[in-house]
C-alpha cells in the first residue's frame, strides 16, 4: 500500500513538530519566514532508511544553537562539543515527532538513521531539495529546515511501496 502525503500536508507537519519541539527542549520560539542562516552555521541531517525514501537536514546560525543548548542545559556558557551533543539530540527528537506524525497520517512505519553533525552547510549527495522552510527567532537567528529527496524527478511522492 503506497500511502503518500501531498508536499503541503508534509510541510505542515515538519513546521508544527519545529515550533513545538523547539520551543519546549529549548524555550525558543522560531517563526517561520524571516532571513536564512548566515555563514557561521552548523547543519545536522537524518535519513529515513525505512518507510520513505528522504531525508531531513536543519542548517541553523551556530548563535541560534548556542542559545537554545544554554537554554536547555541552564547554562551560560556551553562548550563545542556540549553543542554538537545538543544539536544531535534535539534533532533526534524533533524527528522522532516527525515520524510519529507521518506514521498517523500515512500508516507507513519509519526509521531514520542517528543524526549527524557538521560545522557549516552539509547538503547529503545524490538528493537534490524538495522544499525547505525558513525559521527565525526573536535575536535574529536563522534555520532552515530541508526536506530532501533522492534525484529523480519523477515522483512527488514520499513513501515507498510496501
Amino acid at each position: 500500500m503506497n500511502s503518500a502525503m501531498s508536499k503541503e500536508e508534509l510541510e505542515k507537519i515538519l513546521d508544527e513538530a519545529v515550533q513545538d519541539v523547539t520551543e519546549r527542549t529549548a524555550g525558543v520560539r522560531l517563526r517561520q519566514g524571516g532571513q536564512s542562516p548566515g555563514e557561521d552555521l552548523c547543519t545536522v541531517q537524518i535519513t529515513f532508511d525505512r518507510g520513505f525514501r528522504t531525508s531531513l537536514t536543519l542548517c541553523a546560525d551556530t548563535g541560534l544553537l548556542y542559545r537554545m543548548a544554554s537554554n536547555s542545559f541552564h547554562e551560560e556558557s556551553v562548550s563545542a562539543e556540549d553543542l554538537e551533543e545538543f544539536s544531535k539530540e534535539y534533532f533526534n527528537v524533533l524527528c522522532g515527532r516527525i515520524a510519529v506524525a507521518m506514521f498517523q497520517a500515512t500508516q507507513v512505519p519509519a526509521h531514520f538513521s542517528p543524526p549527524v553533525f557538521y560545522r557549516g552547510r552539509y547538503d547529503p549527495e545524490g538528493r537534490e531539495i524538495q522544499f525547505m522552510l525558513t525559521y527565525s527567532d526573536e535575536h535574529c537567528g536563522g534555520a532552515q529546515l530541508i526536506h530532501h529527496v533522492p534525484y529523480s524527478g519523477e515522483d512527488e511522492n514520499i513513501s515507498e511501496e510496501n
